[in-house]
């Protein structure tokens, strides 16, 4: 990715370098951002009400919200995104006006995930995609009709993983005292951080 540019044109502010948009913009600013999609679209519907994706670059990650229309990206992807900046219920995130303000650029290297401990996933890692590993201390909980969610912890504090009916992961195999290793987008919902799972490939059972 180039540089970033600090350059204002009609209330539009281009900025490159993902974490500098987060660091330096303030909410109801029109961005436009480039990156690689993580997350494919719609996976997350059932719980965020919204067919959007998640995208990243070598410095952050952040949501683009679409709620009624799911435009099929896949992760890898590689797109440019138009759109304003928003903060519902703690999640960052850019809401393009229309599917015209996504430019698909071709694909990319796939992302790899950010190795966290369980009790530090939240805003420093929020939008990223991310991998931890601990045992299951709760659930799997029915959370119907949005979805179904554990936690597991890794000695560093439990975390909330989120599996939406989108991602077709069965939870019946899973219990409290398992290991297990979980990949997914760095979310939040109402000040509470998550994991959010993509599908089954994100969900792995160790040995004991």
């Amino acid at each position: 990715m180039g540089e970033a540019e600090a350059t204002t044109r009609s209330h539009r502010t281009h900025i490159a370098v993902l974490a500098l948009l987060l660091a330096l913009l303030t909410l109801d600013t029109v961005v436009t951002i480039e990156g690689t999609v993580t997350t494919p679209a719609g996976v997350f519907a059932s719980s965020y009400d919204d067919q959007g994706f998640a995208i990243q670059d070598r410095t952050a990650g952040i949501f683009v919200s679409f709620p009624n229309t799911n435009i099929g990206v896949k992760p890898s992807r590689h797109v440019e995104v138009t759109g304003v900046l928003k903060n519902p219920d703690g999640l960052l995130m850019i809401v393009p006006a229309s599917v015209e303000d996504v430019k698909v650029k071709g694909n990319d290297k796939p992302v790899q995930p950010k190795q966290v401990r369980t009790g530090a996933v939240g805003e420093a890692n929020q939008g990223l995609l991310v991998r931890a590993s601990g045992k299951i201390t709760e659930g799997p909980i029915d959370d119907l009709p949005f979805g179904h969610k554990f936690f597991i912890d890794d000695g560093s504090g439990p975390i909330n993983v989120y599996v939406n009916l989108g991602t077709k992961v069965d939870v019946s195999p899973l219990a409290v005292g398992q290991r297990v290793t979980v990949t997914g987008f760095s979310s939040e919902f109402g000040g509470v951080p998550e994991i959010d799972i993509r599908g089954p490939q994100d969900l792995k059972r160790l040995a004991r």
